[in-house]
């Protein structure tokens, strides 16, 4: 195990360096928009439900007549009409009345109940209770779920299934949502190949950099390959401000020291601002972060188990930053 203390000092201090919900917004149609970052508070344009409705079979009574019915005293009431889901309106109940309703129908103000069909002993065109009902039994009040201009979702929440339903219900179809943050992945080392090359004596598949798009890809992020950069210092800060141009973001594998020269730490101070050099656990050297133009860096080991659980610790603290989401520090599950 290790001790999470400077893990979460490091963690912290990278992503407090890094400017808040800085890449933009664009609109997203409701059916497109899983898994992304709400961009502004969402607030209910109407009362949700918009009127009250039954949430079981049975008769809408008035709750008053069912006072006192007992096994030895029933109660007895007439059935007067049926309101069906999708009706407007629900007919006047008078005392010993009842109206038929199913799951959803439209439900009257006032001291009323639901006696459930099971509930409910019929006897020709009525039936006998014999227990009372408490007043709005087995009703939902219009804007029980969210009254109109109250929050419904706040921004930086991450559209699930469930939140996307909860939009729908709205009836609304466009959302504005975080804009996918563009990341470029390096790979590092006159020793490193691309994976798909045959094996050289000496050599190291870039698996890293595959892997490390897909994880960007999970997280959030649109991924693209900056390319292997050799050990050439000069010739990797060129491409890093290249590609700083166009990027939210960059991830580096490998290269934390070359020849007894502090590689990549050394790249962070010429390209803006180191904020995290090397980490105290275990494969911690690596953990090499800094932000160059408002913009993370964040440089993970090239051993692939290390870089991949660096990414899951210091890159997704990254975006979701970029991002403005409401999620905590990424745990480290080792």
């Amino acid at each position: 195990m290790t001790d999470a203390s400077p893990l979460i000092e490091a963690q912290q201090r990278f992503v407090d360096a890094i400017p808040f919900r800085v890449v933009g917004s664009e609109s997203c149609p409701l059916p497109q928009a899983l898994g992304r970052t709400l961009y502004h508070n969402l607030v209910a344009p109407a009362d949700s439900p918009p009127y009250h409705r039954v949430i079981v079979e049975g008769f809408i009574v008035n709750a008053a007549d069912t006072q006192g019915a007992s096994e030895e005293h029933p109660k007895s009431f007439s059935v007067i009409g049926e309101v069906r889901p999708g009706d407007a309106v629900c007919p006047p109940i008078g005392p010993g009345q009842a109206v038929a309703v199913s799951t959803g129908s439209i439900a009257p103000d006032g001291a009323i109940a639901v006696v459930r069909m099971w509930e409910a002993k019929r006897q020709g065109a009525g039936f006998t209770i014999t227990r009372p009902f408490p007043p709005r039994f087995f009703i939902e009040d219009q804007g029980c779920d969210a009254k109109k201009g109250a929050m419904v979702l706040s921004a930086g929440t991450v559209l699930d299934p469930a939140a996307i339903g909860t939009v729908a219900s709205l009836g609304i179809n466009t959302l504005e949502v975080a804009r996918v943050p563009e990341v470029v992945v390096f790979a590092s080392g006159d020793e490193v190949i691309p994976y798909t090359e045959p094996m050289r004596p000496g050599m190291i598949r870039d698996c890293n950099s595959v892997m490390l798009a897909a994880a960007i890809t999970q997280a959030g992020g649109v991924p693209s390959f900056g390319g292997i950069m050799g050990d050439d210092f000069d010739a990797f800060v060129a491409s890093a401000r290249a590609a700083l141009q166009g990027a939210d973001m960059l991830v580096i594998s490998g290269g934390t020291a070359v020849g007894g020269r502090d590689f990549i730490s050394d790249l962070m101070r010429v390209l803006g601002e180191l904020v995290v050099d090397g980490v105290p656990m275990r494969s911690g050297r690596p953990l090499i972060m800094g932000v160059a133009q408002g913009k993370p860096i964040v440089c993970v080991a090239g051993h692939p188990p290390e870089a991949l659980r660096g990414f899951r610790l210091f890159g997704v603290a990254a975006m979701n930053r970029l991002l403005g989401r409401n999620a905590d520090l990424p745990v480290d599950v080792q």
